[in-house]
């Protein structure tokens, strides 16, 4: 069942570690059918290097497993939080890259400070609020931990911003495909690098030009885009 949606989601998964995204069984990528109303994600702890396709499992939007030997991974709940909520998203990938999750621990925004930024946020990474004791406590953390995600975007078009930090823990990020969630994974970590090696160098640096990062962002996205060739992500 679904075979191409697991196939997706098995090739985002396994490119985690390739981008050295992943350490252990960190992290997870999902991938969703919206006319099925059913996802494929990641089975819970299996190392990477051993997954299989076939091993992904299929859920639907209301929780329940439709197909899979494995159980789905631990932060399922938090997957189809956003897809309820956002609609535009058809993957999403969580990791515990290095340089991101430290803004994540310190509960700080990525602020925008350059072009490479730019080119795939229309301004800073966020971060969520911090989790209160109830809301980690009362057996639906990884549902809860989705809707303060959702609460951070309240008035935010989720492809203008398609990334988030969940404060003392780690990334999320997604994108009208996996493919393309995978991909902000992988600059979210490399923006989240570039930030840390430019308040080094200038610890008062501000926030890139409003001139220079609209341009940046808006020729890969919306209606006016000339980024890369026609039909090509």
């Amino acid at each position: 069942m679904l075979t191409e949606l697991k196939r997706e989601a098995y090739e985002a998964n396994i490119a985690l570690p390739r981008h050295g995204l992943i350490n252990l069984t960190f992290g997870n990528a999902s991938a969703i059918d919206r006319t099925k109303g059913i996802f494929a994600i990641k089975p819970s702890g299996v190392d990477y290097a051993v997954l299989k396709p076939s091993d992904m499992v299929l859920v639907d939007l209301e929780g329940k497993k439709v197909e899979g030997k494995l159980n789905p991974s631990s932060d399922t709940p938090t997957h189809r939080r956003l897809f309820l909520a956002f609609k535009t998203v058809g993957g999403i990938v969580h990791t515990h890259s290095s340089h991101a999750t430290a803004f994540a621990q310190a509960g700080r925004a990525i602020p925008i400070f350059g072009t490479t930024h730019a080119d795939y946020f229309s301004g800073d990474i966020p971060v969520t609020r911090k989790m209160t004791a109830q809301e980690i406590g009362d057996g639906a953390y990884e549902w809860e931990t989705g809707n303060v995600i959702v609460e951070c975007f309240d008035g935010i078009d989720p492809l203008d911003c398609p990334g988030v930090l969940v404060n003392r823990h780690a990334p999320f990020t997604w994108g009208p495909t996996v493919a393309k969630a995978v991909e902000v994974a992988v600059a979210v970590e490399c923006i989240a690098h570039l930030a840390l090696m430019s308040l080094q160098l200038e610890p008062k640096l501000k926030m890139i030009e409003p001139a220079l990062l609209n341009k940046h962002f808006k020729r890969k996205h919306g209606p006016g885009a000339y980024y890369g060739q026609p039909g090509k992500a």
